[in-house]
């Protein structure tokens, strides 16, 4: 069973409650959910791209961490960042990768590893 979307209630429900409950019940709870018609990874990816496009990089650390918990991998972020930067714009792309480097880390390999450096 999923875990029940409730950052929306914590951060804004005792000043738009219903706001919250949309971002709840709605965002996350049944279009995040529907995965037989398009996986996590993939919306996350979508997602991401979406912030970044449009300059949200408050959203974005967010929607990173979510993404890397959905499978996206530092080279996949790397990759649609930089693809990103073509359509987007450069400046945008320098705020995604610091946010991104917030959420994988300079130090981790590709692949996932951390470096042995101290």
């Amino acid at each position: 069973m999923a875990k029940k979307q409730t950052a929306g209630r914590e951060r804004l429900g005792a000043f738009a409650p219903q706001f919250a409950a949309f971002n709840d019940d709605v965002l996350f709870g049944e279009v995040w959910s529907r995965e037989n018609e398009m996986s996590a990874h993939d919306r996350s990816l979508i997602t991401i791209a979406a912030l970044i496009s449009t300059g949200n990089t408050e959203q974005l650390g967010d929607h990173l961490r979510i993404g890397k918990g959905n499978g996206i991998t530092r080279e996949e972020i790397v990759e649609e960042i930089t693809q990103l930067a073509f359509y987007t714009g450069w400046p945008k792309a320098w705020s995604a990768f610091n946010r991104a480097k917030e959420v994988w880390g300079e130090s981790e390999e590709p692949g996932g590893e951390t470096s042995g450096a101290e």
